[in-house]
């Protein structure tokens, strides 16, 4: 009876650490950068590490700054990169039920050539 008890209790402790390994698993990401939706609205396209993880980090940062049009003209939209701003920062760590979602940023896409082209003129 003993050694059933034993057996019960070794795969109970085998299973409880897998599901905690597996709850902590990231998911790899197939593009060079991302676009992640956070809960506040913010958008932001970057190179995502960690995702599945509680603290995602989000590395070369870009974000869209849009200006209204003058006399009427549609807004103009410009990627602006992070680390500009007073703090200098060069990576954003976030909390992960802020991600509302992620998407791949594909590499002929036109944000793909904004960052290259800023990367271009560092």
């Amino acid at each position: 009876m003993r050694s059933i008890l034993g057996v019960v209790a070794l795969l109970a402790l085998a299973g409880g650490a897998w599901w905690v390994v597996r709850g902590q698993q990231t998911v790899a990401m197939t593009t060079p950068y991302q676009a992640v939706l956070l809960s506040n609205g913010s958008a932001y396209f970057g190179r995502l590490e960690g995702l599945g993880s509680a603290y995602p980090v989000l590395k070369e940062v870009y974000y869209v700054q849009s200006r209204p049009g003058q006399d009427g003209k549609p807004a103009v939209n410009t990627l602006v990169k992070r680390g500009k701003e007073w703090h200098g920062p060069d990576r954003m760590i976030l909390t992960a039920s802020a991600i509302v979602f992620v998407e791949p940023v594909n590499p002929g896409s036109r944000v793909s050539q904004l960052i290259a082209e800023a990367a271009a003129t560092k």
